[in-house]
């Protein structure tokens, strides 16, 4: 499908309330289908300042080729929704490429890739009042925790009253947890080590004063044989995610299909991997993802 900016620009500066009617007129769907599992494609990097795909550093900058693969990835069949940012998703309203698709709203994008304050990832963001105003399904958070750096102790407090107000609501919020540091260069990293995300899990899976709509949001370990004893860290559902794959997407496919066949794993949720595939195939790629559910 090729996006046609224009017609979206003329909407948005025209009738900008025909977001908020396409997002009353989406066919909405629960959670879950029939087969208990969940394909998302994530498009909520931009939002970070993050628009690196492998070497090409802007990859992700042109809004209407981002937006063309998202509708793309969208419309191939096991694809049941997207995680987004509020200007991608309401793209994607005015398109109608979210009929009968799982919305996922991203909530704290504070923490810019980069940046000295990139661990402070604030919620800048859909709040849960968003997420139920326009009739979307879940919410999803990032939460990174340095151990060297007092702000965390704040960013996991703000972590857990999202959650709260989610619960509140009965929206299912995915939270994505890492055990972060910086390296002697002050670039954040995420200790994907066996006993760092067995951690995270730990800690995530305690926030808030309820668990009941609380999913993870999880990355495959170093060792992959190792997910088996990470991910019995908790009772909570999760998904894996995709991260940052290189040339090597045949070992990501081989990674992610082991996990999961764990008891709490119920789906993936994968961004610039399939949407920007080193050999160009958008539909070729959601496709293999999509078959190892």
């Amino acid at each position: 499908m090729s996006v046609d900016i224009t017609e979206l620009v003329r909407l948005r500066a025209e009738r900008p309330e025909a977001i908020a009617e396409a997002a009353a007129r989406r066919t909405r769907r629960p959670l879950l289908n029939d087969s208990g599992r969940l394909m998302i494609v994530a498009a909520d990097h931009p939002a970070r300042g993050a628009l690196g795909v492998g070497g090409n550093r802007m990859a992700m900058a042109n809004r209407a080729g981002l937006l063309e693969r998202l509708v793309l990835a969208l419309s191939r069949p096991g694809v049941d929704g997207v995680l987004a940012t509020a200007d991608i998703l309401d793209d994607l309203l005015l398109l109608g490429a979210l009929d009968g698709k799982v919305v996922m709203g991203s909530m704290n994008r504070g923490g810019l890739q980069g940046a000295s304050f990139e661990l402070d990832d604030r919620f800048t963001g859909h709040r849960p009042e968003d997420i139920e105003r326009l009739g979307f399904d879940a919410g999803k958070l990032l939460l990174r925790v340095d151990y060297a750096d007092p702000g965390s102790l704040t960013t996991m407090e703000s972590t857990a009253r999202a959650i709260d107000d989610m619960a509140a609501r009965r929206l299912p919020v995915f939270v994505e947890p890492f055990i972060s540091g910086r390296t002697t260069e002050g670039k954040v990293v995420n200790d994907l080590s066996a006993e760092a995300v067995t951690r995270s899990i730990a800690i995530a899976s305690g926030l808030g004063g309820s668990s009941a709509y609380t999913w993870l949001k999880v990355p495959v370990c170093d060792n992959p044989d190792d997910m088996g004893e990470v991910m019995a860290a908790s009772t909570l559902p999760a998904v894996l995610l995709g991260g940052e794959v290189g040339d090597d997407q045949d070992g990501a496919y081989e990674k992610w299909r082991g996990a999961l066949q764990l008891p709490t794993v119920r789906g993936l949720v994968v961004g610039r991997s399939l949407l920007y595939p080193a050999d160009g195939d958008v539909a070729a790629a959601v496709d293999t993802a999509v078959g190892l559910l």
